[in-house]
């Protein structure tokens, strides 16, 4: 089994982190984005999309990066086979992947992204129109996290992926004074081995 991934994305980073926490025998092959014709040449036969993060074990191709994870973290104790359990998980999973993760990658994108790779300048009214989202959605996940550790009330796919979208939020001037929920689930996530051995390529490029 082998994961195409890229050291910078946070969709790789989910992936990469629920690899690394539950222990799995996943080879990690590290597509080039930068050159488009190593990029197509390793993605357009496995995904449509040209975008990773993509799992291939054999002749079963998965791409999509929460559904990678819930694959991967099946009937473990981060996605258990529990109904309700696993739905809550699932509420929380697809609601980042709506609302405010897309925000996040959003303004990270417009205020880091771009000038740090000079691909133009940030967009000012779509960073408004992310940083309301943001403002709406952000209190919301505080407001989940008041009195527990973990979105899911224990540790799941669901922290993992939510968090991924925050991974850039210090370059991209994203402030999280308000939510003080917030901050302390992100300081349990981060400390985690393995989301310290996930998200190292990322610590090492906002670090220059």
């Amino acid at each position: 089994m082998k994961l195409l991934t890229t050291g910078l994305s946070p969709n790789a980073l989910r992936a990469r982190a629920v690899i690394f926490e539950l222990g799995l025998p996943v080879e990690l092959e590290e597509v080039n984005l930068a050159d488009p014709a190593a990029k197509a040449a390793a993605l357009l036969p496995v995904n449509p999309n040209t975008k990773v993060p993509v799992l291939v074990e054999g002749d079963f191709i998965l791409w999509e990066s929460r559904a990678i994870i819930a694959y991967l973290a099946d009937g473990s104790p981060l996605y258990p086979t529990d109904r309700k359990r696993r739905a809550i998980i699932d509420q929380w999973n697809y609601w980042g992947a709506i609302h405010l993760g897309m925000a996040l990658q959003g303004v990270s994108f417009e205020r880091f992204m771009k000038p740090r790779f000079g691909i133009g300048a940030p967009d000012e009214a779509a960073i408004a129109a992310q940083v309301a989202d943001i403002a709406r959605f952000l209190p919301v996940l505080d407001g989940g996290l008041a009195g527990r550790d973990w979105i899911a009330g224990e540790l799941s796919i669901a922290d993992f992926a939510i968090a991924a979208t925050f991974v850039y939020r210090d370059p991209a001037g994203i402030d999280l004074s308000a939510t003080r929920n917030v901050r302390g689930w992100l300081a349990r996530i981060e400390a985690r081995p393995s989301w310290q051995k996930a998200a190292a390529p990322v610590a090492a490029f906002i670090a220059g």
